[in-house]
């Protein structure tokens, strides 16, 4: 069949199952921490370790056959009479080996959505010794907070206990159960080494980030799976690490519990998730900006840098200069706290937000909005079908400029366009230079200023090559350049 035009289409994560909510087991008492070291954890990993599953997953990848140059010339083809072997769609299967946890007796899996992301296939095995496995279906995920939920046909299974993430402690001991590299199911021990950290998203989007940070050893594999606390509580998912040699280098990351339930119960009762939305760009109060801003408690406010146009915040009437010191009843202490207090609010409700203005506290309300790029079960858009594979910007991920990715990225305020968020290095976009954190500002000259309407300009594209003007920040240099992007179908036998 003859490939079509260039085709952008939004993604839909759909819900396998939207059954009630399942009996997840949830014990938030506080760790004692008067008291005695113990000297074995064996006791605690026997009663999660059955709960970490391991986690294969599946994506078959398209690729573009390779051709010699005389294999188009129709004299070569009418002499042989055959087609060449190369017409032939090649394709490659490649696999991923994650983790993750149990969290009811009848089937409902967490993991990291990084884990499962456009596979095709998921299969989970349980961790204990007959090595079952079942096919798992993907009830939702949600790339802003790494966290997607699973489910698979099975009941009477060992779901962990959940805990309270909002009472840990730095210093408090650990243990991280996964299946690190392939061999089997390990557990590493290490403290919390510090709370609510952000280390930027990993595709240069928006991410919503309050990291628990430990040193207990987290290598590849170990994704999705359990972070507990002594007394076998689960208390984080397992997401990433820093590391000059992507192994284990003692810096790990889970994403806390707390957060994590808050959008698995979100996924399980509406298979999507959605997010709130403030439009500011903020930074954090400095002891110079509490004096210059007649702020009288530095701990507390985020000073408003820029609030966009149209945005819940602008239609309030909050202004760049304000120091926000409390959203909804909960004292604001820095730009993660104010982020975190935003995303655990649901789209479309009206809050309070207490400012300082000129010295002058004043109170306006705010109803949020949805997060630029989402609806009501999509996350971000696609620009080309995988599955057809046969459109020239197939692979290219986009997702709308949000405040929180102008100021990661330092995308000029005045650079309007869809934010690429991931190029298949296969596709003819990769192959004309396009990248990641590139800002498609025009599409065969017709300018776009959101992923929507990229979508709806490349639905219209019926040229041989594709021009894109982008917006890109380089080795400290940032300016526009054109790109073009063959457009010459394939035909698919």
């Amino acid at each position: 069949m003859a490939g079509t035009a260039a085709v952008l289409a939004l993604l839909y994560f759909t819900a396998w199952a939207k059954d009630s909510s399942p009996d997840i087991a949830v014990d938030t008492t506080p760790l004692n921490r008067d008291a005695r070291p113990v000297t074995s954890y064996a006791a605690v990993i026997k009663k999660a370790a059955p709960s970490v599953v391991n986690i294969y997953s599946t994506q078959i990848i398209h690729m573009r056959p390779f051709r010699l140059p005389f294999e188009d010339d129709p004299f070569f083809r009418q002499f042989f009479g055959f087609r060449f072997p190369n017409d032939r769609e090649l394709t490659r299967r490649e696999e991923s080996l994650g983790s993750g946890v149990i969290v009811s007796s009848d089937g409902y899996i967490l993991t990291a959505n990084h884990v499962i992301e456009g596979a095709d296939e998921i299969k989970v095995s349980l961790g204990n010794n007959d090595q079952k496995e079942y096919a798992a279906k993907v009830v939702g995920a949600d790339p802003v907070t790494d966290i997607a939920v699973l489910k698979i046909n099975a009941t009477g299974l060992p779901a962990i206990t959940l805990g309270d993430s909002d009472q840990l402690e730095v210093g408090d001991v650990v243990l991280a159960l996964g299946n690190p590299f392939g061999v089997g199911q390990s557990v590493t021990m290490g403290i919390v080494s510090a709370l609510g950290r952000r280390v930027g998203s990993p595709t240069g989007g928006y991410a919503i980030q309050d990291f628990i940070q430990t040193d207990a050893a987290i290598n590849p594999g170990n994704s999705g799976g359990a972070l507990i606390d002594a007394e076998g509580r689960l208390i984080g998912i397992n997401t990433m690490i820093k590391s000059s040699t992507y192994g284990n280098e003692g810096v790990g990351f889970a994403v806390p519990i707390n957060l994590a339930r808050h959008v698995m119960d979100r996924l399980i009762a509406h298979g999507s998730i959605t997010h709130a939305y403030l439009g500011i760009l903020m930074q954090d109060l400095t002891p110079d900006f509490a004096e210059e801003f007649g702020v009288p408690d530095q701990k507390y406010g985020v000073l408003v840098q820029n609030v966009q146009p149209g945005s819940p915040a602008d239609k309030a009437g909050i202004e760049a200069g304000d120091i926000i010191i409390d959203f909804n009843g909960k004292p604001v202490r820095n730009g993660q706290a104010l982020q975190m207090a935003v995303s655990e609010s649901n789209p479309d409700t009206e809050v309070a937000i207490k400012l300082i203005r000129n010295g002058q506290t004043k109170t306006v309300r705010v109803k949020l909005g949805i997060l630029p790029g989402e609806t009501a079960g999509n996350q971000n858009g696609q620009m080309g079908n995988r599955a057809a594979n046969y459109d020239q910007l197939d692979g290219v991920t986009v997702d709308d400029l949000t405040p929180d990715a102008r100021q990661q990225l330092q995308i000029p305020d005045n650079v309007k366009g869809a934010l690429v968020t991931n190029v298949d290095p296969d596709s003819n976009a990769a192959d004309a230079g396009l990248q990641v954190n590139d800002v498609i500002m025009a599409i065969n000259r017709h300018p776009v200023s959101n992923a929507s309407e990229a979508v709806n300009v490349c639905n219209h594209a019926t040229t041989d090559h594709i021009l894109l003007k982008i917006w890109r920040r380089d080795n400290g240099m940032a300016g526009t350049l054109f790109l073009s992007v063959d457009n010459t179908k394939r035909q698919k036998q």
